[in-house]
């Protein structure tokens, strides 16, 4: 008899801050969902957190983009602001490497969102699913605390 381990498809809010629909943000590679489908945080605070469960499977040089597969293979990419990979790892810090197993809570690292204003880039910052699957919105334009279960994967 084989049993198959239910995968969690919930996703919850990785920062703090106003919850936006992708098609909004100001960046035609995620708000054409060019990448895949997903959301954006408008943040509030500076602390970023696993969204899921998973192994981080990227972490930029720069600190502004995770990647994180979960154990059914679904690919969560947490991407930092818009046009901050410019920046060159200014404002951000990262505390997990490749190869790290996650628990949907964990903090992966921090943004400075004051100082990526300082710098002029947008502190806006995108879930995408790389691997394809549709993302449910259950918060869309609401103010959402880190961990709060804000979407699922469908």
């Amino acid at each position: 008899m084989f049993f198959s381990k239910k995968v969690d498809k919930n996703l919850v809010a990785f920062m703090d801050g106003t919850m936006v629909a992708l098609e909004k943000v100001a960046d035609p590679v995620f708000a054409e969902k060019m990448m895949g489908d997903g959301f954006a945080i408008e943040p509030t605070s500076n602390d970023v957190f696993a969204p899921c469960d998973g192994e981080i499977t990227v972490v930029f040089p720069t600190f502004h983009a995770y990647g994180i597969t979960r154990e059914d293979g679904v690919e969560v990419l947490l991407h930092l602001g818009i046009d901050t990979v410019e920046l060159g790892g200014e404002g951000f810090t990262a505390i997990v490497s490749v190869g790290d197993k996650v628990k949907s809570g964990d903090k992966l690292g921090t943004m400075d969102i004051n100082r990526i204003k300082e710098l002029e880039k947008p502190t806006t910052s995108m879930l995408i699913v790389t691997s394809r699957e549709t993302v449910t919105l259950l918060k869309e334009d609401q103010t959402v605390s880190a961990l709060e279960h804000i979407a699922t994967i469908d």
